[in-house]
Order: C-alpha cells, then sequence, then structure tokens
C-alpha cells in the first residue's frame, strides 16, 4: 500500500523569502515558517509552543514569494516532507527536514508598512475581493516513489 506524505501548516513567516535563480531559468526560495500552540498544563498554566518549519518553494511559486511575501505575514501552506542527508566537511552526516511547498495562500491583508498589493499580479481575479490569494504548482513529474 503506497503511503501519504501531505503537510498543512498556517503559521507567520519569519523573514523574507531567501531566493536564489538557477541555470535554465530555474529559481528556489526559502523562507522560515512559524507555527504557535497554545494549551494548559497539568497545572492549569498556559503554555505556549512556537515550532519552526524550512519552506521551499519552487519557480513560479519562487517567483510570487520573492515579489509578494514578506516577514510577518501569515500563510496557509500545503506540501510534503522532504528530507536532505549529506556529510559536512568533517565527514559527519547531517540531515535536514523541510516542507517542499505545493501550494499556498496568503492571509490577511498587507504587510505592515507596505505599498503593495498582497495579491500576486497573475492571480486570478474571478474570485471575489475577500478571498485570499492561492498559489498552486502544477504536479512535479519526479515524485520520489520507490517503485
Amino acid at each position: 500500500m503506497a503511503g501519504v506524505n501531505k503537510v498543512i501548516l498556517v503559521g507567520n513567516l519569519g523573514a523574507d523569502p531567501e531566493v536564489k535563480h538557477l541555470e535554465g531559468d530555474k529559481v528556489v526560495a526559502h523562507v522560515s515558517l512559524a507555527t504557535k500552540e497554545t494549551y494548559k498544563d497539568k497545572s492549569g498554566n498556559r503554555v505556549e509552543n512556537t515550532e519552526w518549519h524550512d519552506l521551499e518553494l519552487w519557480d513560479g511559486q519562487a517567483r510570487i514569494a520573492e515579489q509578494y511575501l514578506k516577514k510577518g505575514m501569515q500563510l496557509f501552506v500545503e506540501g510534503k516532507i522532504k528530507t536532505d542527508t549529506w556529510q559536512d566537511d568533517q565527514g559527519q552526516n547531517r540531515k535536514r527536514t523541510k516542507i517542499r511547498v505545493l501550494s499556498f495562500t496568503m492571509l490577511g491583508g498587507k504587510p505592515e508598512g507596505s505599498g503593495q498589493s498582497s495579491t500576486p499580479s497573475n492571480y486570478n481575479t474571478n474570485q471575489p475581493a475577500n478571498r485570499p490569494s492561492t498559489v498552486s504548482e502544477p504536479p512535479m513529474e519526479d515524485d520520489d516513489l520507490p517503485f
């Protein structure tokens, strides 16, 4: 039976996206997303836990991220977990887990102090004005399936 690798997150950006323009018109953007969970412990004290997630966006999404995403913005993200492994200069095995973004929705209005619209110019403007902007990437051909 095949597995499911799906992640849904709602959080705030910790910084502006870091964008790299690669060979062959490829673009990748990396950004951190903070999700916050609040609960009461056994003693009744309020506990707040913040989890940070490394997001990776490619091509069209990366271009939109570069133009519109800013620190502090709230995002709804759908994606999948990806793990990179490598050896560092000292020969130590390293591992990094990230979220490969498949689609994201910008929530809320413009970031504070921003003079630009929070809606991408290529967004479908047939939707009502109060609806958030959703950006989806077409399915990738290389889906990393083991069979």
